[in-house]
């Protein structure tokens, strides 16, 4: 107990961070640019949980979690149902308000002594694979959610009555320590936002070296409390705050709703991009098109640089059982790991130096994917600034009657080279949007607006 409250103090500082955006400086060369990202704050006092935040291992916490749920082990494809559970649904008015620290936890990857463990997660360079990481942290943001749930109306030895799934990832962060595959990984984190049924938890992960934990990402989950049968929204706790940290963390998080808001009304994809931008699409156009009246129809690509439909990369994945969450669908975890190592690819195949992962934003999570599924994940290249490649990762399910496909997620990273990378260009008006957008992600991640 002792040792997990040394590790509450010792990263509660991050959580501070987490009421604003985290801003960036630059030191720009030639051929580089260099980002310094000031992650973490200086320690800071967390008060003693009323309640133990030592969840154990992350195959503890699922079983647990399955324990709860009243799910049982195995596949089944017509699962037990949990109908019955509906009855015992709390009105919102019977919730009793929660602190942020009744839901802080932690939780233990043990790669420094579990062998099998370690082939999952370790690269062929000894470092760990962050798609793995990934997952871990989209079902430890559940966990979170079960911590922060308090039903003083339901009977004892009743499963909980409720479902949690994955609405968006807002932005998660990395520092610059590469991640090791065979040393222990703590991931910690609480519910740092409440509305009726949307639930904010903020998850960070550190590594254990030299002995002493170093902090390796954080992440910004918004999650949705469903009812038993996951078919309506369902009301969790309120949050009181418990000490004036706490207040900021929660102002923090009403102004991140309204900023996801902006974010998406804005959106390239459902507006005219802004007379600054418009500018620049007429750039390119100039920059791609023959001096002559006589070609207006023809495309040049200026030398030292590549077409954006030249720089992409594709796979399609049939999802299993083994990929499925808590309620018999593709767990989002799976997806953002599949769709963060086909980006890698797509990256180190552009530049033709293993790129560096610094910023995934903006994960959305569309519509729910089956087990049965065909998902063509597909990476493109959409902009490029100096040493930095702005991906976009569309996932599709495909229809293996009919050959259509239905857009489920849109996930945007930045990788960093070694050395200045080749300038990507858009050929088409569609691929100019997407060049727009990548744009705009990629000032966001820098902290550039």
């Amino acid at each position: 107990m002792l040792r997990s409250l040394l590790g509450a103090r010792k990263c509660w500082g991050l959580v501070s961070r987490a009421a604003g955006q985290t801003r960036h400086s630059f030191e720009v060369s030639p051929a580089v640019c260099t980002v310094s990202r000031r992650h973490y704050s200086p320690p800071t006092h967390i008060k003693q949980s009323a309640v133990a935040n030592d969840s154990g291992t992350m195959a503890e916490i699922k079983l647990e979690m399955m324990k709860r749920l009243g799910l049982e082990p195995g596949y089944h494809p017509l699962p037990k149902s949990r109908e019955h559970l509906l009855k015992y649904q709390p009105k919102l008015e019977d919730l009793p308000a929660r602190a942020m620290q009744d839901s802080f936890t932690s939780a233990m990857l043990p790669l420094s002594t579990d062998r099998t463990l370690q082939d999952k997660y370790v690269n062929y360079l000894g470092s760990v694979r962050l798609g793995r990481l990934l997952e871990d942290m989209d079902m430890f943001a559940a966990w979170c959610c079960h911590k922060h749930l308090k039903l003083p109306n339901l009977p004892e030895g009743v499963h909980l009555p409720y479902t949690f799934v994955t609405i968006l990832v807002d932005r998660i962060d990395f520092t610059k320590l590469r991640a090791s595959g065979t040393e222990d990984i703590r991931l910690s984190g609480h519910v740092s936002w409440v509305g009726t049924s949307s639930i904010e938890v903020v998850v960070w992960l550190e590594q254990m070296v030299n002995g002493s934990y170093q902090k390796l990402t954080r992440a910004l989950f918004l999650m949705a409390a469903r009812n038993a049968i996951n078919t309506a929204a369902a009301p969790v706790n309120p949050i009181q705050p418990a000490n004036d940290e706490e207040k900021v963390i929660l102002a923090g998080g009403k102004d991140r709703k309204r900023q996801r808001q902006i974010r998406c009304a804005e959106s390239v994809f459902n507006v005219e991009p802004n007379d600054p931008e418009q500018t620049l699409m007429y750039q390119l156009y100039k920059r791609t098109t023959p001096g002559t009246t006589l070609e207006l129809n023809k495309r040049i690509l200026p030398p030292n640089c590549r077409w954006m439909s030249d720089s992409y990369q594709m796979s399609t994945i049939p999802s299993f059982p083994e990929h499925r969450n808590h309620h018999n669908r593709v767990f989002g975890g799976f997806l953002m790991r599949s769709a963060s190592e086909i980006s890698w690819a797509a990256a180190f195949l552009y530049c033709k130096k293993r790129p560096k992962l610094e910023h995934i934003s903006d994960i959305s999570f569309e519509k729910p994917v089956g087990v049965d599924s065909f998902i063509k994940m597909t990476a493109y290249v959409v902009y490029t600034s100096l040493n930095y490649m702005q991906i976009m990762t569309v996932a599709d399910v495909l229809d293996t009657q009919t050959g259509n496909q239905v857009t489920t997620n849109t996930f945007y990273y930045t990788f960093s080279a070694p050395d200045t990378v080749t300038e990507v260009l858009p050929r088409s008006y569609h691929e100019t949007m997407w060049y727009i957008q990548g744009r705009r992600k990629f000032e966001a991640s820098m902290g550039l607006k």
